[in-house]
């Protein structure tokens, strides 16, 4: 049988309160997962986001997204993975940027129970061996390789689908709206997670928890 990848809510909110609630509404509605986005948060002090992953209370990935790859996050590469260093035994995986710099990205890895290693490219896709040269580099360092880019046709989609099929733990997507169906499509191909979002998207191309889960049921009692 073909195994289902995890369904992640990811929680782009920037109040406590609000965290709270999406994360309530994403388990009632199937979530396996949820990616609490650190660089959201109005006050990142980690006693609070300790406290808030601990209100939570199910399964987590931790992320403190960098400004070159689309976070929100003002602070020094120092205060971000500090962050991420001081919160890290309280949450299942977390997610750092290939493109961190090592003095700083070693230390996330090493305190991480689950690192996933992943790279962004909101502008375009590279060509197939330089994604599987990314994704080797991530497999070196992490347990999960991630990588999320922007095609310009569609066979930039089927190359991210490809190198997902070539890859063990790999997530890949082609965002926006012609690479949507990789965010399904990929759970055929061995993608051990997806992300869906919350009454809308957070992400380009995203589906909704709810479409995303007929949707994977579907494809994956057909195929099994």
């Amino acid at each position: 049988m073909t195994s289902k990848p995890l369904i992640c809510v990811p929680i782009f909110q920037k109040e406590i309160k609000k965290v709270l609630k999406v994360a309530n509404e994403a388990i009632k509605l199937g979530a396996d997962l949820l990616e609490l986005r650190i660089d959201f948060l109005l006050d990142p002090d980690p006693q609070n986001v300790i406290h808030l992953m601990e209100e939570i209370n199910f399964p987590l990935i931790a992320t403190n997204r960098m400004m070159q790859e689309g976070g929100y996050f003002r602070g020094s590469e120092a205060e971000r993975t500090d962050i991420l260093l001081e919160t890290a035994e309280y949450v299942d995986f977390i997610d750092i940027e290939l493109r961190t710099e090592d003095k700083y990205r070693s230390k996330v890895i090493n305190a991480s129970k689950s690192p996933i290693i992943s790279y962004h490219d909101f502008k375009s896709t590279p060509p197939i061996n330089e994604l599987q040269g990314i994704v080797t580099e991530e497999k070196k360092l992490g347990k999960i390789a991630k990588f999320a880019v922007m095609p310009n046709n569609m066979q930039d989609t089927l190359n991210v689908l490809q190198v997902v099929n070539q890859s063990e733990n790999t997530i890949g997507i082609a965002m926006g709206d012609m690479g949507r169906y990789t965010r399904v499509l990929a759970s055929l191909f061995g993608s051990p997670i997806t992300y869906a979002s919350l009454n809308g998207e957070s992400a380009p191309g995203q589906l909704d928890i709810e479409e995303t889960k007929k949707i994977i049921d579907k494809l994956i009692v057909e195929r099994d």
